[in-house]
């Protein structure tokens, strides 16, 4: 990875911006399973490209946020818990929305999660 680290890292931002743009278009058309699946994948992409710059590798989702949350959250203390917290709860809804056939993914909480998807990445990038 180490001579590829800042391509890997560039190509991660650039697949979270599409997204975040994909699940802004997919909220305002009211495809709310593509809207969450999109905002999830915003910030994953988005963790992805912070655990390549500190030459992490994972293709697993629950390893790399355990790695954040270890390594950022409470043995770093580099974000607060809160940052933590709107990338569990992206996971989860995205979860639901994808796999749970009943679920009904409510519009205002996908706006909230999108809002929150926002900040989660302005704050994140900041470390990148």
């Amino acid at each position: 990875m180490g001579q590829y680290k800042d391509i890997l890292v560039n190509i991660n931002i650039e697949k979270s911006d599409e997204a975040l743009e994909v699940a802004q278009e997919s909220l305002e058309n009211n495809r709310l399973t593509t809207a969450l699946n999109r905002i999830y994948y915003a910030i994953f992409y988005t963790v992805i490209a912070l655990a390549y710059k500190h030459n992490f590798e994972t293709s697993k989702h629950a390893k790399l946020m355990g790695w954040f949350n270890k390594k950022f959250i409470y043995t770093d203390k580099i974000f607060d818990p809160k940052i933590y917290k709107i990338y569990e709860n992206a996971f989860m809804l995205r979860q639901e929305s994808d796999y749970e056939t009943l679920y009904q993914p409510d519009i205002e909480q996908a706006k909230s999660l999108l809002a929150d998807t926002k900040t989660f990445i302005k704050t994140v990038r900041k470390a990148i």
